[in-house]
């Protein structure tokens, strides 16, 4: 059956509101979102703290990195603070293993979401140029080291770090992808709202990689005007069909809506759809 699940609501200043909610909504798992101050690698690595109350209420958790996340960052401080970052978010994630493994898809792997960061840009007279595009070899190098260290760290441990689109993939993001998706520890994230509302740019890469679909976002988008994290059935996306894609993936889903109210319309909107195709 298909797993679930919903991001860390703003609405929400606790992990017992989030878990209530969960509960209430009969969802699989929280998705727990680092750029959050209570969720702060310090605050996951005291893990009996989230570890006690999901187990009490059958759910599993997956976690969401910084969005400032960026392994590439030519400053070795920062570069190496971010890796030190995923190396202990991977340990909680070892820690975390077990309530997947109960309550959770068997066959699915406890994801680590992250996103591309596309770093800086130079404005010319007449274009803007990417830094990371002008310096491709000093960037695809970081991410060579990126990748043997989450080999080395994950292990024989079933953790994949599946990378999510958001504003459209660059053509440098897309090198890095692919090397990271040779190794087994690596995955992606289909997020389908992001993806309607650059108007379906990075669906063609997405799906020549299908088989490396792990992970949805689901929400609703728009692409004129622009715009995503909709309650399902909010916008013009055909949800149907995506949610057949994460089924014959075996993906797990997030309903990430940005709101209480667009999640519990998500929900019901699901509901509604499977009781129909039922009867």
């Amino acid at each position: 059956m298909m797993q679930y699940g919903m991001p860390t609501l703003i609405e929400n200043r606790s992990l017992a509101e989030n878990i209530s909610l969960c509960k209430e909504l009969k969802l699989n798992f929280i998705e727990l979102n680092m750029n959050f101050p209570e969720y702060q690698i310090d605050k996951l690595e005291n893990w009996e703290e989230l570890y006690r109350p999901a187990k009490e209420s059958k759910i599993y958790y997956t976690i969401h990195l910084d969005e400032n996340l960026n392994i590439a960052d030519f400053n070795p401080l920062v570069r190496e603070a971010y890796l030190e970052t995923v190396r202990r978010t991977i340990e909680v994630a070892k820690r975390m293993l077990p309530l997947k493994n109960a309550f959770g898809n068997p066959a699915q792997s406890f994801i680590i979401n992250m996103h591309m960061h596309h770093g800086i840009y130079i404005t010319l007279p007449d274009k803007k140029v990417q830094m990371y595009d002008r310096d491709i070899g000093v960037y695809m190098d970081y991410f060579k080291v990126f990748r043997e260290f989450c080999e080395k760290w994950i292990g024989d441990a079933d953790i994949k770090i599946a990378v999510e689109n958001t504003d459209g993939f660059r053509n440098y993001e897309k090198e890095a992808i692919e090397y990271l998706l040779d190794s087994p520890h690596f995955a992606l994230t289909w997020d389908i709202g992001h993806s309607k509302a650059v108007k379906e740019a990075d669906v063609p890469f997405i799906l020549d990689h299908e088989d490396s679909l792990k992970h949805f976002h689901i929400h609703d988008g728009k692409e004129n005007p622009p715009k995503n994290h909709l309650a399902l059935g909010d916008g013009d996306l055909d949800i149907m069909k995506r949610l057949e894609t994460a089924e014959k993936c075996n993906a797990g889903c997030v309903l990430e809506t940005k709101t209480i109210e667009a999640l519990r319309r998500s929900v019901q909107w699901i509901d509604m759809q499977f009781r129909y195709i039922a009867e």
